[in-house]
């Protein structure tokens, strides 16, 4: 059984026994943590070299001995700021349609649109142990690959940002559930900053139009889900 933390911004831990992962650790006020507070951590992903998605990714890799994933270049501009090199999956880091395996999760990078001062934006597509598959857009807008990258999994839960400006938006979000034909969306990158969306009510307007099969949770920050619910 795996289980979705969302801690607010874009940072989720996903849980299955015996396996954690942490992305993009950036603990805003309103989830009361620190990089003391995800406890156990086995792999951490950073989507990209922003402050708002790196957070406490390399205090707690050092601290926890958790594994790192993230696109080459990224994955060494966080070598030199602290993670051991022998952390990295696939020592060096890995790229855009490759998969790297952990502990009976398998994890896929996908593109995104965004910048990055390293590396490049991406998401990932994560194979959790019992079959769930779970989606992480990363920042990024609405692109039509992910629609073939809809047809090669069967997703289950898309994580995906609505807030604008640095993201794509409502409408945007909701055409990307519709392309990626996922079962369940969790909304993210919201109410973090104030130029952001402060709720979700315009996403959950656009998704009962352009895709009402898809089912939205909106979770608060530290707030816990099982993929059984």
């Amino acid at each position: 059984m795996s289980d979705i933390t969302w801690y607010g911004h874009s940072a989720f831990k996903l849980s299955s026994p015996g396996l954690d992962i942490l992305i993009d650790p950036f603990f805003t006020p309103a989830s009361g943590l620190d990089d003391t507070g995800p406890g156990p951590v086995d792999v951490v992903l950073v989507t990209h070299d922003h402050g708002d998605h790196v957070g406490d990714a390399v205090n707690i890799c050092r601290d926890s001995g958790a594994m790192l994933g993230a696109i080459v270049g990224t994955a060494e501009k966080l070598v030199a700021a602290g993670v051991p090199q022998a952390q990295l999956l696939n020592g060096i880091g890995f790229n855009m349609g490759g998969t790297v395996s952990h502990k009976g999760a398998r994890i896929t990078m996908t593109q995104a649109y965004h910048s990055s001062e390293s590396g490049s934006p991406a998401g990932y597509i994560v194979q959790m142990p019992d079959g769930r598959t779970i989606y992480h857009a990363g920042d990024t807008c609405v692109f039509s690959g992910m629609e073939l990258w809809g047809k090669l999994f069967t997703i289950d839960v898309a994580l995906l940002p609505i807030g604008g400006v640095f993201t794509m938006d409502a409408a945007q979000a909701a055409l990307a559930c519709q392309l990626l034909g996922c079962a369940t969306v969790i909304p993210m990158h919201w109410g973090t900053f104030p130029v952001l969306a402060q709720d979700t009510t315009a996403f959950t307007a656009e998704l009962a139009q352009r895709c009402p099969a898809c089912r939205c949770l909106t979770l608060t920050p530290g707030q816990r889900v099982s993929l059984s619910q």
